[in-house]
């Protein structure tokens, strides 16, 4: 179900223009060393948005249970940054194309996957793209790490 998701998503619903705008953005901001950051951000989002279905972001934190300077303050200024001078563009955009996938029932699963990418692109930095099932799993395993040493504190 997911591949006919995907196949039915890149090839009518946006996919194909999402993953372009997503790797043009990540092209652009290769251009200057200052913007490699951005530029690898928006390269593994431009994953997600080839293929949205069975994939989510998580951020790396939670992922690897350590910091990393996008998971830091120097990621959360640089957030803030892109936000400023991209992402708004970028959400703005996926917003709207979620909204037009909405309109028909068929069209709402396509449209909650443009407004995940909408979420994402307002904080693209310190993410990571990997499967459901994986994320599940991370957040479980730390929720289980959170509860054993709540528990050992008390």
């Amino acid at each position: 179900m997911r591949t006919l998701g995907n196949l039915v998503w890149f090839c009518f619903l946006g996919g194909f223009w999402s993953w372009l705008l997503w790797l043009v953005a990540s092209a652009l901001c290769f251009i200057s060393i200052i913007g490699i950051p951005w530029g690898r951000a928006c390269h593994n989002i431009s994953e997600l948005a080839g293929a949205p279905f069975g994939k989510e972001a998580i951020n790396r934190r939670e992922l690897t249970l350590k910091r990393d300077i996008g998971t830091s303050v120097f990621g959360t200024v640089g957030n803030l940054v892109w936000l400023l001078l991209i992402g708004i563009w970028i959400a703005l955009a996926h917003t709207i194309a979620g909204v037009a996938c909405c309109v028909t029932i068929l069209g709402i699963p396509f449209g909650l996957q443009h407004f995940k990418l909408a979420g994402l692109a307002i904080t693209p930095i310190g993410k990571a793209i990997i499967s459901n099932e994986m994320a599940h799993a991370a957040r479980e395993a730390n929720a289980k790490s959170t509860l054993a040493q709540l528990r050992s504190d008390a």
